[in-house]
């Protein structure tokens, strides 16, 4: 039976809002709690961005979130830890940044004073090499996906010249970044299919387009790559069953409706894909009884692919159909978090929520 004849699930919000809620509830002492402690960080950006999506963040419990955020601060260093007593890293900087201007938006100043803003950037910049790439932390590992990160983060907090929240009088126009230096080496990236891997010269993958693709749209320089030929290779992504892989001869998943959806949102083409199919296959992945979306149908659910999975939607236009907020492709934040803190892009503009 083809996709088109099978029948589409409803999209379950209740369901998917009552699963993100009781996350925390679940077994502490398993073997499987404490193996993954190290994305904890991630894990409270991916559940609460899909409830402020939904709606419903006001449902999470802000004071406990705040407190583990503030115990993963390395305030010596100026970056944060997945979780408390691990290593500063820029993945999981991002992902406390995006977690206090979802929580607290112009009143971040209440958690972080303007010394630690500064040693935030300082520590962002500490990571870039010489050639314009960045390393992920101290032990200089060295990814397009921390580019990403790292121009993310300076422009959440204002401070990144090419945005127009730059808070240029406030820091004395400090540039903590060489932008330039870092625009080319995402450049020297992209490979003769129009992708982008974790450096020069690896293979096209849709995770790190993303992260390159975003990164030249915070800086401003989206329109120095070839963009037919990237959008042509990820329209191609899409597979029989109507989701998204994220290269040639993979399966299809859920988390690929944003990887994916995402870049091609920058560039104004989500339309070079099959829209319902790739609706169909998201909804077909969800749990409906107790809430959660899973990579594929009839798979274990995480919040992971929840959470993209309800961006996917979004980004698909699905907003009001499912009372979902507009998600912005390039910061992955919600139209309205952006808007309150000053930081416009083209999704800022064009949608109200």
């Amino acid at each position: 039976m083809s996709q088109d004849q099978q029948q589409v699930q409803k999209f379950a919000k209740s369901a998917h809002i009552n699963y993100v809620e009781h996350l925390d509830d679940k077994e502490k002492n398993t073997f499987e709690y404490f193996v993954t402690e190290h994305l904890r960080m991630s894990g409270i950006y991916w559940g609460i961005t899909a409830m402020s999506l939904m709606g419903e963040l006001h449902r999470m419990k802000k004071d406990e979130i705040l407190e583990f955020i503030k115990n993963s601060f390395h305030k010596e260093i100026g970056g944060f830890s997945g979780a408390p007593n691990h290593d500063p890293h820029v993945l999981y900087t991002l992902s406390a940044i995006q977690n206090l201007i979802l929580l607290l938006g112009n009143d971040l100043n209440t958690f972080l004073s303007e010394e630690d803003i500064d040693s935030i950037g300082k520590f962002i910049g500490s990571l870039q090499q010489e050639d314009g790439s960045f390393a992920g932390d101290k032990w200089g590992e060295i990814d397009t996906r921390f580019s990403y990160c790292a121009l993310n983060t300076l422009a959440l907090l204002g401070l990144l010249e090419t945005c127009s929240n730059y808070r240029g009088e406030k820091i004395n126009n400090t540039r903590y970044v060489d932008t330039e230096k870092a625009v080319q080496y995402i450049l020297s990236c992209q490979n003769f299919d129009g992708g982008f891997g974790v450096c020069v010269g690896a293979e096209s993958h849709a995770g790190q387009i993303f992260t390159c693709v975003g990164m030249l749209a915070i800086a401003g320089a989206l329109d120095r790559i070839d963009q037919d030929t990237l959008s042509w290779w990820l329209c191609e992504r899409q597979c029989s069953g109507g989701g998204l892989n994220g290269r040639p001869e993979k399966l299809e998943d859920v988390c690929y409706s944003w990887w994916v959806l995402s870049s091609l949102a920058m560039m104004d083409r989500v339309h070079w894909i099959d829209i319902q199919k790739l609706h169909n296959f998201i909804c077909n992945c969800q749990d409906t009884e107790k809430g959660g979306i899973s990579d594929r149908p009839n798979c274990m659910v995480d919040v992971f692919h929840t959470f993209f999975g309800i961006a996917g939607l979004s980004l698909l236009g699905y907003q009001k159909e499912y009372d979902l907020k507009t998600i912005d492709p390039i910061f992955a934040l919600p139209v309205d978090v952006l808007r309150n803190i000053g930081l416009e892009t083209p999704y800022t503009t064009r949608y109200e929520v």
